[in-house]
C-alpha cells in the first residue's frame, strides 16, 4: 500500500497476551495497510502478536530506582515524539494513575491530536474516579475511541464528555492460523484467556459445567490460558471431581485451531470491553455460551442465533445453556451456520472504514 503521508503513533503497555494487546497489534497491520506510516511506543517489553511498524521499546530502558526509570521513559518518550511530529497518537494503554495521567495528558501528548481508546467497561481503570478531572483531562482530546457501544454510553453518562464515539475490534482472517497436526481431544467445549478468576469469573465456568451434562456425555472442558489463579482453579476442579474431564493447556500465541474444533467456546467474565475470544470464536465457525456481561458479548451474539446469551453469575442458566447446545442440534446447527455471516461487519475492511473516516475528518 502506498504511503498516504501521515504518521501514526500507537501506544501500548504492552504487545503479549490478552485482547486488547491482540487487537492493538492488529490495529497497527490495519492502519498500516491503509497507507499510514505506523510507529509502536510500547511501555513493558513483553511481545507475543505480530505487528507493523517501528518500534520503541520503553520496557527495555532499566535503572536501579524506580521512580528514575519512569522518568527516563517519560523523557525518551516526550523526544521521540518530538523528532517523529506524529499527526495523531493513538493511546491504547489502561490509565487509573491519576498523576501518571495528568503529565501524559497535559504535558506529554498535544490533545488536539490524540485518541485515547477505552478497552473495558471498568472505567476506573481508564479514567480518575474524580469525575471533575477525568473530564478536564480528556475533553479536549481529539476524540476518545470506544470499543462497544455500551462503554461509549457509559463515558458520556458518568464523564458528561461528548467526543465519544464507538470503533468496534477488527477480526483479520485467522482460518491460515488455525491448522495444526495436534491431537486434540474429540469432543471439547473451550475457555481461552487470562486465568484471573476476578474479571473472567472461572469459578462460575466450573461450576456451571459441573451442573451440566456435558460430562457425562464425555464432552471436556478445556482451559487455555496462563495466570495467577491458575492452581486456585485447578483445586476447585479437583473439589468438584472433574480432575478427567477438564483439561489445562498453557497460554499459546496461536489458539486458533483449539477455537476452530471446539464444539463451543465459552465466556463467564464478569466484565468485558468488546471480547476476542468471541470475535475471533465466530469468525472461525465456532458458536459461543456467553454471559451478558458489560460489555461486549450482546453486541455480537444474537441469542439463538449466532450463540447463547445468559445471565451473568447464574450456574444454573449458563449450566442449561451448556446443555441446549447438546441436546438440541438443529439449534445448535443454526446457530453454527450463522457465526462467520454474523461478524462480517467486524472485518478489517469496515472497522478501517471507521479509522479512515475518524483519521481524515477535518
Amino acid at each position: 500500500m502506498k504511503s498516504n503521508g501521515k504518521k501514526i503513533c500507537i501506544v501500548v503497555t504492552s504487545l503479549g497476551k490478552g485482547g486488547a494487546e491482540r487487537s492493538s497489534a492488529l490495529l497497527s497491520k490495519l492502519l498500516s495497510g491503509l497507507g499510514y506510516t505506523i510507529h509502536i511506543v510500547m511501555i513493558v517489553d513483553e511481545i507475543n502478536n505480530e505487528f507493523q511498524g517501528e518500534l520503541l521499546n520503553l520496557g527495555k530502558i532499566d535503572s536501579r530506582f524506580p521512580i528514575l526509570k519512569k522518568i527516563k521513559k517519560l523523557k525518551a518518550f516526550k523526544s521521540y515524539l518530538k523528532i517523529h511530529h506524529f499527526d495523531f497518537v493513538i493511546d491504547n494503554r489502561s490509565r487509573p494513575s491519576l498523576l501518571r495521567e495528568f503529565i501524559v495528558s497535559r504535558w506529554l501528548y498535544d490533545p488536539r491530536k490524540t485518541i485515547y481508546c477505552i478497552h473495558s467497561y471498568r472505567l476506573n481503570t481508564y479514567f480518575s474516579t474524580v469525575k471533575c478531572i477525568a473530564k478536564y483531562m480528556y475533553k479536549d482530546a481529539y476524540k476518545l475511541v470506544a470499543v462497544s457501544e455500551e462503554i461509549k454510553k457509559a463515558i458520556a453518562s458518568v464523564y458528561d464528555l461528548t467526543n465519544v464515539i464507538t470503533i468496534y475490534n477488527p477480526v483479520g482472517d485467522l482460518q491460515s492460523q488455525a491448522i495444526t497436526d495436534e491431537q486434540l481431544v474429540s469432543d471439547y467445549i473451550l475457555f481461552y484467556g487470562r486465568i484471573n478468576d476476578e474479571v473472567k469469573n472461572l469459578s462460575l465456568l466450573i461450576e456451571s459445567y459441573h451442573k451440566s451434562e456435558l460430562p457425562e456425555h464425555n464432552i471436556s472442558l478445556i482451559i487455555l490460558g496462563d495466570g495467577k489463579d491458575l492452581e486456585a482453579i485447578k483445586l476447585k476442579v479437583r473439589a468438584k471431581n472433574l480432575n478427567k474431564d477438564v483439561i489445562f493447556k498453557s497460554f499459546i500465541d496461536n489458539p486458533y485451531s483449539y477455537v476452530k474444533r471446539a464444539k463451543f467456546t465459552v465466556l463467564t467474565s464478569r466484565y468485558e470491553g468488546f471480547p476476542m475470544t468471541i470475535l475471533e470464536s465466530l469468525a472461525l465457525g465456532t458458536p459461543v455460551v456467553s454471559v451478558d456481561c458489560k460489555s461486549g458479548p450482546s453486541e455480537m451474539i444474537r441469542d439463538g442465533y449466532n450463540g447463547l446469551l445468559v445471565e451473568n453469575n447464574n450456574s444454573e442458566k449458563m449450566a442449561l445453556a451448556m446443555n441446549r447446545f447438546i441436546e438440541d442440534n438443529p439449534l445448535y446447527l443454526k446457530c453454527k451456520s450463522n457465526t462467520k455471516p454474523s461478524v462480517a461487519k467486524f472485518s478489517m475492511e469496515h472497522i478501517g472504514q471507521a479509522w479512515e473516516q475518524l483519521l481524515t475528518k477535518n
